[in-house]
């Protein structure tokens, strides 16, 4: 039996109150409304169903302005209505009001995400819009000028467009929009972009559990600079290096891949839903970092998505632009890989990606399953063995605790309990011959 979803809406009845809903699925991406069913999407048999096949068209016409299809059907436990409201590619109204399916439910768009939605509509993106009474010269000229030498290393803008004045490069950049800068130029550009939107600035904190916040840190002015400031402090004050020779020569080798961090980084930059006023935030922690940034995935993508093969769709088209122009970022979508492939070959395991509520998430996680790591948890030599044994087999049975160690099989229930409280292995949950570990 079908489910009520994104596109499938049941009523038992109908009430004028139901335009909403043809209204959120016309701005979304269309769907299907039932009448005369329950929510588990059982026919309740619709009285005065046909004279409601002549009226809701008249309705829907009549409020919203737009055309539904309208099919009475037959069922052996009575009559219901199917109401066809397909995708409309202009903003719809019901009296005023803006309303959105998302998911299995209906929202009424206010303030930001009701901006955000009728740029889209219009083909804008957020940070497409044109900004008055800032020129050119109000742009900061040292971060034109830093702009000038990474583009000219990356070769992705001519040598003479780039010799060329900074109103013919904002040109170059499709930053501008008849006489006035775009909100992207603004952010790349300006000495103080939180003089025009709020929460354009990044902060950096060291945790050492969730609620205990150590130090922390913001960096502010233009993206560029954030960049820049922000991958330098990073790695001078959040992340540790250990120091080894080769010869006379000293070597820094960073806990964490430089490139895989910076380009989560870009990523947060490119794609941040700059309209919501909330800073990006790195979360920093002894085993892991986190980099969180507002922001939506495109339409229909999941997270299977990002991990696949995927084209590029940046949330901010111009920035992403700009930041592509510099050789900042690559422009076919293949940020989560390289990030993945650098952890790999620093042999961490892969990062993770989550989007939760209103925000997407990065994880770089260390690995903790070396053996000076675990030297220092207070580990017994076998329990080291163990671990170690687990990580390059990818499970470890009591059995095989046993044979590894030459102990008896009460011992080896003992330390395998141990490494479990430690949060270091998990047990399968199998019971008997078939239980095995496997790291946590």
């Amino acid at each position: 039996m079908t489910s009520e979803s994104q596109n499938i809406e049941f009523k038992s009845n109908w009430r004028d109150e139901f335009l909403k809903w043809i209204c959120g699925f016309a701005n979304a991406n269309g769907g299907t409304i039932y009448i005369g069913k329950d929510d588990a999407g059982n026919v309740v048999n619709l009285q005065d169903a046909k004279k409601l096949l002549e009226e809701i068209p008249n309705k829907v016409r009549d409020t919203l302005g737009i055309l539904v299809d309208v099919n009475l059907r037959e069922h052996e436990h009575g009559k219901f209505l199917e109401i066809i409201v397909e995708r409309y590619p202009y903003p719809v109204n019901y009296k005023g009001q803006y309303h959105y399916r998302s998911g299995s439910t209906k929202q009424e768009l206010k303030g930001a995400a009701l901006d955000k939605f009728l740029l889209q509509k219009k083909g804008k993106r957020w940070d497409g819009v044109p900004v008055p009474h800032i020129s050119t010269n109000d742009l900061k000229q040292e971060t034109f000028e830093f702009f000038r030498k990474r583009a000219l290393r990356s070769q992705r803008i001519d040598e003479e467009n780039l010799a060329d004045s900074n109103d013919h490069l904002i040109d170059n950049l499709q930053l501008k929009e008849d006489k006035f800068l775009k909100r992207a130029a603004v952010l790349l550009f300006h000495p103080n972009p939180e003089k025009f939107i709020t929460g354009v600035y990044i902060k950096i904190g060291y945790f050492e559990s969730d609620s205990d916040l150590r130090f922390q840190d913001e960096i502010h002015g233009n993206l560029l600079e954030q960049i820049e400031k922000t991958t330098e402090l990073l790695f001078t004050k959040y992340i540790k290096a250990l120091i080894s020779y080769e010869g006379i020569h000293r070597l820094e080798t960073f806990e964490y891949p430089k490139e895989a961090i910076r380009e989560a980084l870009l990523n947060a930059v490119a794609h941040k839903d700059y309209s919501g006023g909330v800073p990006i935030q790195i979360s920093v922690y002894k085993d892991k970092i986190m980099i969180w940034n507002e922001g939506q995935l495109p339409e229909n993508w999941t997270i299977e998505t990002l991990l696949d093969k995927h084209s590029s769709k940046p949330f901010n088209p111009d920035i992403a632009n700009a930041l592509f122009r510099s050789g900042y970022i690559e422009s076919w979508g293949r940020g989560i890989a390289k990030m993945t492939e650098q952890c790999l070959k620093y042999g961490l395991p892969s990062p993770l990606f989550f989007f939760k509520s209103s925000g997407f998430w990065v994880e770089f996680r260390k690995d903790i399953y070396n053996e000076k790591h675990l030297q220092s948890l207070d580990l017994n030599e076998r329990q080291v063995k163990a671990v170690l044994y687990t990580k390059e087999k990818g499970k470890i049975t009591n059995s095989d605790y046993q044979t590894l160690n030459e102990i008896s099989r009460e011992t080896a229930t003992r330390d395998l309990k141990e490494l479990i409280d430690k949060q270091l292995i998990k047990p399968s949950g199998q019971k008997g011959a078939g239980a095995f570990y496997t790291l946590n």
